[in-house]
């Protein structure tokens, strides 16, 4: 099952993708794509739906994020081994977690805008974890049992912030639009094998990244019992897994980052594409 949201920005509404690939209104069934709707239960009662019954929604709405705000976005650093290669840093211990601002939580096809002076702008597909139920410190035989599906996210990050300008991560990532989500939730049932998930980022219709997810340091139940490990779980909440290489900051014999006028077009197997074009602020 995909569940999206559609419609203006702040006032989306739930809906369905059908087999057809036509969007189904769902807002006279559940409020939002949140809450108790995610859980195992709520998603139950979505899938018993039948959804030649749910009115067709026309026209070619703006697709939302694919769940409601989250109460936190997690995100995981360097959690691909190649990519902490080609940026210069040792692999991990432990998943390294940070927290992106919710100001940046915007839809898989929305602009990107650059902030003001940006020079180093730069792409990072990653596997998105939706939180489907409540949960501190779960263990791992218990984790998948913690998710609803999964999501593409682009972890947008501005380098020079990020790490030329002291302080913590969070103010390269956490800029206004540097989260797109989506475009749906899959539910777990329809990802067997998150591990095994090839996933590509191409900018200007040029291949910039290409992995799969089988060659995570630290794998989906590893991410969801970590993290509940520090800061509890909440319905709906979100954990960017992390980035394969093929990154701007790393490309050789120099970087390569996002200008005015571009486009990022990216994917996960089975979770769709996104498609956003970089605007100046």
């Amino acid at each position: 099952m995909k569940l999206l949201r559609y419609g203006p920005a702040g006032a989306e509404k739930p809906g369905l993708l059908d087999p057809d690939g036509a969007i189904r209104d769902l807002s006279a069934v559940v409020p939002d794509i949140a809450g108790e709707v995610l859980s195992d239960a709520g998603l139950a009662r979505l899938r018993a739906l039948e959804w030649k019954t749910l009115p067709k929604v026309t026209g070619s709405p703006r697709i939302g994020p694919c769940v409601a705000r989250p109460l936190n976005y997690f995100c995981i650093g360097l959690n691909y081994a190649d990519h902490a290669a080609e940026a210069g840093m040792p692999i991990p211990k432990e998943p390294i977690i940070f927290l992106k601002s919710l100001g940046a939580y915007s839809g898989p096809y929305d602009d990107v805008r650059l902030p003001r002076g940006s020079n180093k702008t730069d792409w990072e597909v990653e596997l998105g974890i939706v939180i489907g139920r409540d949960g501190s410190y779960v263990p791992e035989h218990q984790a998948l049992d913690h998710v609803a599906g999964y999501c593409i996210c682009n972890d947008v990050s501005e380098r020079e912030y990020q790490l030329e300008r002291g302080g913590t991560w969070d103010k390269g990532k956490g800029c206004d639009t540097f989260g797109p989500t989506g475009p749906w939730l899959v539910t777990r049932d329809e990802v067997p094998d998150p591990q095994a998930l090839d996933l590509w980022l191409d900018v200007d219709g040029t291949r910039m990244q290409q992995g799969n997810t089988k060659t995570m340091i630290f794998g989906v139940v590893k991410l969801v019992s970590y993290v509940s490990q520090h800061i509890t779980l909440r319905q709906g909440d979100i954990i960017s897994t992390g980035t394969p290489p093929g990154v701007g900051h790393g490309k050789k014999p120099e970087p390569v980052f996002l200008k005015p006028g571009q486009t990022m077009r990216l994917g996960i197997a089975g979770l769709g594409e996104q498609l956003q074009r970089v605007v100046a602020t």
